[in-house]
């Protein structure tokens, strides 16, 4: 039997981060006996959801499950969901999933063309790299892409600030290719940092914490919280890779009311799609484009294209180039594909609805 609920998700929820447009998103399902939670951790089919009376487990609807083209839409760890809950027991059913505000997602490995959310509902998210041998400043650009695509804040983190002879470099090579962008330096072995960022993180925003495996994400958090409440691993010395000892996304609320998704070090980062942020991660290229010749110049071969003629007299790195050209490549080739996939995905779906209706006709209307 189902448990009956308040109507009106009550005060002890802000704590979990909500805010009055999800409020605004739940007044439809207010006066039904449903209640709101956030989806803490994501086990496949089954969730652990916080809610006002406390933690339950939880599954998706079928109806949710079957209505539901892209998995992508199936609940998140950040998402706020919809729930009835049962009667003396801490489980409940997921009947719908609010609104998302911002997400951070992207592509699923191999060959397939579909999304795969990582998180959602992200005020700020922290990208970490270690300053051991982790340091990339190509890949810090794919996530600034990958970030700003979702519509969240970036925050760079320079991790094992101590094993670096010179952190502060690296700072300001990071400081060029984003300079609207916080860049801290931290050392959890020595705390350098550990206070500045912790200045950072506010009552009942949410922050995620990305970057590859063996940056320390999990020993920052633990850091942050001053406790010991995610698992950390070593790290090998002969590439600096670190084992994934956060294997699954967990939403957690750390005692300054702030709450921290740590997300597992991930190999394969490719871009879902977005050309706005693209242009917002390279914005001085971006600028650089209206001095162009043409107006639809490529930025690879033309005569008197502004960006090469940049990078030819070194106002502009030419491994900054590259990879802008690399990820604009990137991303038309997925728009192309996204294209041919919906295309083809729509006419199985409406081919479906035919075959069910032709079905339908038949069993209502025999002929005689």
């Amino acid at each position: 039997m189902m448990k009956p609920t308040s109507p009106i998700p009550d005060q002890s929820l802000e704590k979990y981060g909500w805010q009055p447009e999800w409020a605004e998103a739940f007044a439809p399902y207010a006066g039904s006996g449903f209640t709101a939670g956030r989806v803490a951790v994501e086990h496949r089919e089954r969730y652990f959801v916080l809610t006002a009376d406390g933690e339950c487990d939880a599954e998706v609807t079928g109806k949710l499950l079957y209505m539901t083209d892209n998995p992508s839409d199936l609940p998140k760890v950040g998402d706020w969901v919809v729930l009835s809950m049962f009667e003396g027991e801490q489980k409940g059913i997921i009947h719908d999933v609010l609104p998302r505000r911002t997400k951070f997602s992207r592509k699923v490995a191999g060959k397939k063309m579909q999304e795969q959310v990582i998180a959602t509902n992200i005020d700020t998210t922290f990208l970490v790299q270690g300053l051991d041998d982790n340091f990339n400043l190509r890949r810090l650009e794919r996530y600034l892409v990958m970030v700003r695509e979702g519509g969240i804040e970036p925050v760079v983190v320079l991790n094992k600030a101590d094993l670096c002879p010179d952190p502060e470099q690296k700072q300001q090579q990071v400081g060029v290719i984003a300079p609207d962008v916080a860049v801290f330096l931290t050392s959890a072995t020595s705390g350098q940092g550990i206070a500045a960022l912790r200045s950072r993180l506010l009552p009942g925003s949410t922050y995620a914490f990305v970057g590859s495996s063996g940056v320390g994400k999990s020993t920052l958090i633990n850091s942050l919280a001053e406790a010991e409440i995610m698992k950390t691993g070593s790290v090998r010395e002969v590439d600096a890779k670190g084992r994934h000892t956060t294997t699954h996304r967990e939403l957690i609320a750390l005692p300054n009311g702030s709450l921290l998704i740590d997300t597992p070090g991930m190999r394969e980062m490719q871009l879902w799609s977005s050309d706005q942020a693209l242009d917002d991660a390279f914005a001085e290229i971006v600028q650089l484009a209206t001095e162009c010749h043409f107006p639809d110049c490529s930025h690879t071969h033309e005569k008197g294209c502004a960006v090469l003629a940049a990078v030819e007299n070194g106002e502009l790195s030419a491994e900054r180039y590259d990879n802008f050209v690399k990820l604009g490549k990137e991303m038309a080739y997925l728009e192309s594909k996204n294209d041919k996939h919906s295309a083809s995905a729509n006419k199985r779906k409406y081919k479906g609805i035919n075959k069910a209706m032709r079905k339908f006709r038949k069993n209502e209307y025999p002929k005689k």
